[in-house]
């Protein structure tokens, strides 16, 4: 199982390069495609060792968000510096969050990273939670 923690942050932000994922948001098979298309492209393309160049420390950022009713999905890095290919500064309020830690060097590995998050870390946190 990957490791985890809940820690409390700081505001902070991230800088980001992204897709927008077409799929209908019930096509999981669809979204892991376009998901690990867009690895694969950043990877070859070099835009992933460009953000990692500028990063302010080693953490690498996976954000899905909705924006303008469009699913996206980003890779980014915390930096003070901006890129002209960066497609979204993404702001993330002052709160606790949940880090994971784990490595993957191939979109497969990191759907099971994610699979892990998904099935058995957060059920667990969900079942601790006071309501």
């Amino acid at each position: 199982m990957a490791e985890y923690i809940l820690e409390e942050k700081d505001s902070f932000h991230v800088l980001g390069i992204g897709t927008e994922l077409k799929s209908h948001y019930t096509d999981y098979a669809g979204i892991t495609k376009e998901k690990a298309d867009f690895w694969q492209a950043v990877n070859q393309e070099g835009q992933l060792d460009t953000l990692k160049a500028i990063a302010t420390n080693d953490y690498i950022f996976i954000v899905n968000e909705a924006v303008n009713n469009k699913l996206m999905h980003y890779v980014g890095v915390m930096t003070e510096e901006s890129l002209p290919e960066a497609d979204r500064v993404i702001q993330f309020p002052k709160g606790e969050y949940l880090i994971v830690k784990g490595e993957a060097k191939t979109a497969d590995e990191l759907h099971l990273v994610k699979s892990c998050l998904k099935q058995r870390i957060l059920p667990m946190l969900v079942d601790q939670m006071q309501w």
